[in-house]
């Protein structure tokens, strides 16, 4: 009734009664930010595509991350991030805290070891998560081998082995019968790795120098004058080169492989990388490195739960198998691995069983790696470009690379107060 009476004295006032709708919907939306090029890009926006087709609270924009910038709510480092990020840990959330605060079933233990290299906290709590992670093998080229009377099914498996094979690939006319992408990672870090060593003293100073590397890279040095090896560039400039099938053999990444899948210009095989077979205790095991993800400092709850929540979708069994599709990244758990292994896509994930065989001996892991930590790895590719130019032998080389490695590791001094009084250009109106 009295509804009624504020009904009818409204009308009788030339108003009408309010409605009342329901409240908006509110959708929290973070920013990912990252510095990739084209194509990996373009396979990152598909993932987030997909994410944000599927969730209707929660949505996830693309950001390129300019040098310098503050970190976004999520930020994807890649091998060569990783220790710039670590050195700046007070700008970014450990990702378990941001799971447990999200009540997001989150376990460090369902990482396998290999992958919590660098991305894990001293007592094993993972800081930010492994998403694409890789390890490099050995490609060849099928169609090479066969016109150089090498047997297609018979790869080489250590490096004397792959010298016979580059020579006989080089009597053939093959214009390249081997090449290498990513240098220091390949052939400094990994080098270590498989040969039983590793790139620093248990001090933490760089040790690169040793009998294993100074050989290693006097071997390279001698391929490269005879044309046996091709040298492209620092980074994956190789990888273009095998795959349009000029080169015979290359050490890459195994996520290539997800690229040369669809390629009809190369049939190609996989091999596990190879090995100095004088070396004791050789084959050891190769490191798994990669694209990471990390979480940004100084966000509202909402952002946060958004962003466990896209790290909940990245590791489901459908979204792992995706990415181990798309750009042939290991699986980050048992059940995806278990998935990918799986006949049914056996012709989907080639060189996933040599990768994960590679990377299965339970050696140390290595916590340092040169080809993370930028100014050293540009300094060690300075160095082996010169030893490729015939401007230094290989032992001057990696002696000089140790001691400049050294001391741009070093800690900056401490900036000295200005003395009382005396402040000299920095003083207010100077």
């Amino acid at each position: 009734m009295q509804h009624r009476l504020i009904g009818a004295l409204l009308l009788a006032l030339g108003m009408t009664a309010p409605v009342f709708a329901a409240p908006a919907h509110v959708v929290t939306e973070i920013e990912l930010s990252h510095q990739l090029g084209r194509v990996n890009a373009e396979k990152l926006a598909h993932l987030v595509e997909h994410f944000n087709n599927q969730s209707k609270d929660y949505k996830v924009r693309l950001a390129t991350r300019a040098e310098g910038a503050a970190p976004a709510t999520l930020n994807l480092a890649t091998r060569e991030d990783v220790h710039e990020f670590t050195l700046k840990k007070g700008q970014f959330r450990p990702l378990h805290q941001v799971m447990a605060d999200a009540k997001e079933k989150f376990d460090a233990a369902m990482f396998a070891p290999e992958l919590r290299v660098g991305v894990a906290d001293a007592k094993g709590k993972l800081v930010a998560l492994p998403v694409a992670m890789t390890t490099p093998v050995l490609f060849y080229n099928k169609a090479a081998f066969r016109k150089a009377g090498l047997n297609p099914e018979q790869p080489p498996r250590t490096w004397m082995q792959l010298q016979e094979a580059a020579g006989k690939l080089r009597d053939a006319d093959i214009s390249c019968p081997y090449t290498s992408s990513w240098p220091t990672w390949i052939h400094i870090d990994n080098l270590a790795a498989l040969n039983a060593g590793d790139v620093a003293d248990a001090k933490g100073k760089l040790a690169f120098n040793g009998y294993v590397q100074v050989k290693h890279v006097a071997m390279l040095a001698t391929w490269h004058k005879s044309f046996y090896f091709i040298y492209y560039g620092r980074r994956n400039e190789a990888d273009r080169h095998f795959a349009a099938g000029e080169c015979g053999m290359l050490t890459s990444n195994v996520s290539l492989a997800a690229v040369l899948r669809d390629s009809p210009a190369i049939d190609f095989g996989v091999a596990p990388l190879p090995h100095h077979d004088d070396v004791r205790g050789a084959p050891d095991h190769t490191l798994a490195d990669g694209a990471s993800l990390w979480v940004g400092e100084g966000r509202k709850p909402a952002e946060y739960k958004a962003a466990a929540k896209f790290v909940s979708f990245l590791l489901t069994p459908e979204m792992q198998v995706e990415l181990t599709k798309m750009g042939g990244y290991l699986p980050m758990t048992p059940v995806a691995r278990a998935v990918a292994e799986s006949k049914l896509l056996a012709g989907d994930l080639v060189g996933l069983k040599v990768a994960y065989n590679q990377l299965k001996n339970q050696g140390a892991m290595h916590p340092l790696r040169v080809s993370q930590i930028e100014p050293v790895r540009t300094i060690v590719e300075e160095e082996l470009e010169a030893v490729w130019a015939n401007k230094k032998p290989a032992k001057e080389a990696l002696d000089t690379a140790v001691a400049r490695g050294n001391i741009a590791l070093m800690p900056a001094p401490a900036a000295k107060p200005a003395a009382k009084g005396k402040c000299g250009s920095n003083c207010r109106g100077s």
